[in-house]
């Protein structure tokens, strides 16, 4: 086997870099060669995401109702075992004996209850508001009157006031 030792030999109008530097596109989009079975897998690629992305999609929402779902059945087991224990407290006679003290403020025969009216400290109380006016004016006219005198005199008016 002969290996030749000199570089190939020059075409005289061209120098060698901008032969490195140029690329074919002829000859590379030549050698990309579309077959019948590329075009037949293509299309089955094609056909494949359109028939699963609505599956997915529904099935991304289902998981989302789902979720939801078992997030309201959570809350509606927290409140079942709240009422439960609730109804385990009415069923204790000291805790009725409290609310009816509490609430309805019943007493036993003999005992003494105070009610105190105002017992907040006074940082705490709301101050009361300040009175308007000192006097209250009447009106001499009905005031729907008044608005539809208003009203029109306005609308027929020659001339303006000077605001």
């Amino acid at each position: 086997m002969d290996r030749p030792t000199a570089p190939p030999p020059r075409s005289p109008g061209r120098p060698a870099r901008n032969r490195a530097a140029r690329v074919d596109v002829r000859d590379w989009v030549g050698g990309n060669r579309f077959s019948g079975f590329m075009g037949i897998m293509l299309g089955l690629v094609v056909l494949a995401a359109f028939v699963l992305v609505p599956t997915i999609g529904t099935y991304l929402e289902q998981r989302q109702q789902i979720a939801a779902l078992e997030h309201s059945v959570q809350a509606t087991a927290d409140e079942v075992a709240e009422l439960e224990a609730q109804r385990e407290r009415w069923r204790d006679e000291a805790y009725i004996t409290a609310q009816a003290r509490e609430r309805l403020y019943y007493m036993r025969p003999g005992e003494v209850v105070y009610l105190v009216a105002d017992d907040l400290p006074g940082d705490i109380l709301v101050p009361e508001q300040n009175a308007v006016s000192e006097d209250v004016e009447e009106t001499r006219t009905e005031w729907m009157t008044q608005l539809l005198r208003s009203v029109t005199e306005s609308g027929l008016a020659q001339t303006v006031a000077p605001g």
